[in-house]
């Protein structure tokens, strides 16, 4: 039997990225899978590439379109088992008295209300199950800081606090709440990151790049499998009493740009 048999699980942010390698190794473990995704082309790609996914189109930081997002997964799925909260943005990149408040209120909406949305209309299917698990995606970001990068650490070391209290809170109902840290994940959005740090030190692409992996203890970086293999495993019958822990896949980062 499959690890994930039968389970149904909503991954947000899945168009693309970490969410949609996770959704790729969730059904691959048996799960049946729901997407939400606020870029209408990677949504409509990922679902084209995935005919087996179902999906929905929202920013999860607009309230109603979760909503409808809820609305559209429960008259189809009938329940739900799994909530990966993976909807998140970079946000800027800039010294903080150069930061837009308006960059702030948007980092903050999709990184941490965005999963305050989502789990609290989760939480009453999830109750509803033998075995649910909610899987937090926050950042080595979260556990050590990132200078320059004050709207994603800030949400990011946020969503710590959210992991753990919601584990205490929801744990007598059977829910587990976990939250993983991916270190440096290979592909296309932290090559971004490193250019726009690099132009905001006045610096390379490449002395960023090697300063970073200079200070990843394995010096590689993560691959986004290597996330969804851990968020598999939490959510398998194996990883049952796992429940409150924030746990990294870096390679052991020692500080963070």
């Amino acid at each position: 039997m499959k690890l994930l048999n039968g389970q149904r699980a909503l991954i947000t942010g899945a168009g693309s990225g970490i969410g949609k390698v996770m959704a790729q190794h969730f059904e691959k473990a048996g799960a049946r899978i729901w997407i939400c995704d606020a870029d209408t082309n990677n949504l409509e790609q990922s679902l084209k590439e995935n005919p087996n996914w179902n999906g929905t189109l929202c920013d999860v930081s607009e309230e109603t379109q979760v909503d409808q997002l809820f609305k559209e997964m429960s008259d189809s799925f009938g329940g739900l088992e799994i909530l990966v909260n993976n909807a998140g943005i970079a946000g800027p990149t800039a010294p903080v008295e150069e930061i837009d408040p308006g960059e702030w209120r948007r980092s903050v909406g999709v990184n941490l209300n965005g999963a305050f949305y989502c789990t609290r209309l989760a939480t009453p299917l999830l109750k509803n199950t033998p075995k649910a698990s909610i899987i937090n995606i926050s950042s080595v970001a979260g556990r050590l800081g990132f200078a320059r990068r004050l709207p994603y650490a800030s949400t990011k070391w946020a969503m710590i606090g959210f992991t753990e209290s919601l584990a205490k809170e929801l744990g007598p109902s059977g829910i587990q709440v976990n939250a993983l840290l991916p270190g440096i994940v290979e592909g296309p959005r932290i090559e971004g990151v490193f250019q726009a740090r690099a132009e905001s030190e006045g610096v390379s692409y490449e002395e960023v790049r090697d300063r970073v992996l200079n200070n990843v203890s394995m010096k590689r970086m993560v691959s986004a499998g290597d996330v969804a293999e851990m968020a598999v495993f939490l959510c398998s019958e194996a990883g049952k009493n796992i429940s409150g822990q924030s746990i990294s896949v870096c390679g052991l980062s020692l500080i963070h740009i």
